[in-house]
């Protein structure tokens, strides 16, 4: 017989608008809204008493401010948010055998075969209380046998508390739960599902794999698996050290700082893309230099969680000059993006408009259509031809050629 898993997702609750209570107690009970603070932002986090109005995360400002005037609107600090996140994950990592960084805020534990020496459910508990205690920071989890029905346990545990399913009572437990509940069904799905009459887990439970699958094409398998209460996925192994980079070396060595700045300009914008392609957010950047008497010198720093160009190219460009002092030959320059995390660029993006998500999306597509090279900053034409290698599909360097749009 097969070893029953023992997976828990915890979550911290609210999470920008519970460190800006540790830092403020006079906005404890008070409805909060997080993001751009003027009438073009969004909305990236609100308090539970701001979601009474109706507020939700993504709205626009001027919404939220409409369904909830006596707001208060704080411009995001993404410096504290992620030295918090740090914390909760420097926790995590020293009492779990086997966990993953899902996102700033939210992790996936495997304490499976653990209940031989600890009960697995008290464990969770004192892990939970330990974070509450060491970070100030509110924290719900739920644990069952896999990552969909414990992470559906954390949002009805939120806020604030935990929940146990046990083996063999995942069915029943999603049954009476709304299908908007199960991770993949968001709300396209949710309209076509309302249109079989599906609204409740329960009803999905009951229908036949095969009419999900004619209404929902690939996806409907994954979902009705996910209604069962089934979930083989595994909790992959989080490591800081996972990186994404490029390096160029030159057929001649240079001085030339406006094109080395230029390459260095479009291996960061191309890397950014890569990142959001793969939902991911950075928290480290690097940039290095190989001089042409081989000696190589790095500079790398550690930055709030982003995968948003408007962020990353300026750090790069002030790293390489921090970093080129020397002034000789240049034969190899390189970035490096590391401590990578899942997660949506959206979610860094506290400017006053929220044109810049919209901006990405636009360009991520028009790359996604013609090539990563397809559209470029004017910053970046000295790397029309280098050659540019995503970590995330195995496939080895090619070199793609400028396109104009």
């Amino acid at each position: 017989m097969a070893t029953r898993r023992s997976i828990v997702h915890m979550d911290l609750d609210t999470f920008f608008v519970s460190c800006e209570r540790l830092l403020d107690s006079r906005l404890n009970a008070q409805p909060i809204l997080i993001g751009g603070t003027s009438e073009r932002g969004v909305v990236a986090s609100c308090s539970y008493e701001a979601r009474r109005f109706g507020v939700r995360s993504g709205m626009s400002m001027k919404m939220a401010k409409e369904r909830c005037p006596e707001a208060i609107c704080i411009k995001g600090n993404t410096h504290t948010y992620s030295k918090f996140s740090r914390m909760v994950t420097e926790i995590v990592k020293e009492a779990s055998p086997v966990y993953e960084k899902m996102s700033i805020d939210e992790f996936y534990i495997d304490f499976t075969g653990m209940d031989r020496f600890f009960g697995i459910w008290s464990y969770a508990k004192e892990l939970r209380a330990r974070i509450i205690k060491e970070t100030g920071l509110p924290i719900s989890f739920g644990l069952s046998e896999n990552k969909t029905v414990s992470k559906v346990a954390t949002g009805e545990a939120k806020p604030n508390n935990q929940i146990q399913v046990n083996y063999g009572a995942e069915k029943d437990f999603l049954a009476p739960l709304s299908v908007q509940k199960i991770p993949m069904v968001g709300p396209k799905t949710y309209q076509i599902l309302c249109g079989l009459g599906v609204k409740k887990i329960g009803t999905l439970q009951a229908l036949p794999l095969e009419l999900v699958e004619q209404a929902l094409g690939e996806n409907g398998r994954h979902i009705w698996t996910k209604a069962q209460g089934v979930d083989r996925s595994p909790v992959e192994p989080y490591n800081e050290r996972k990186s994404i980079s490029n390096e160029r070396t030159f057929h001649q060595d240079t001085t030339d700082i406006a094109k080395l700045s230029g390459i260095l300009a479009a291996m960061a914008e191309n890397l950014a893309f890569q990142l959001r392609r793969a939902g991911k957010l950075t928290g480290t950047v690097t940039v290095k230099i190989r001089y042409a008497d081989f000696q190589t010198q790095t500079l790398q720093q550690q930055i709030p969680y982003t995968s948003a160009d408007h962020e990353l190219l300026p750090l790069v460009q002030a790293l390489f000059s921090r970093l080129y002092v020397r002034r000789v030959l240049v034969r190899l320059i390189g970035v490096r993006f590391s401590a990578l995390v899942g997660g949506a660029h959206q979610l860094q993006l506290f400017d006053q408009d929220c044109a810049y998500p919209a901006l990405y999306k636009a360009l991520d597509r028009i790359r996604e259509r013609y090539g990563d090279r397809a559209i470029l900053r004017a910053a970046g034409l000295e790397a029309r031809s280098i050659g540019h290698y995503n970590p995330f599909d195995g496939e080895p360097p090619i070199l793609l050629a400028n396109r104009s749009i």
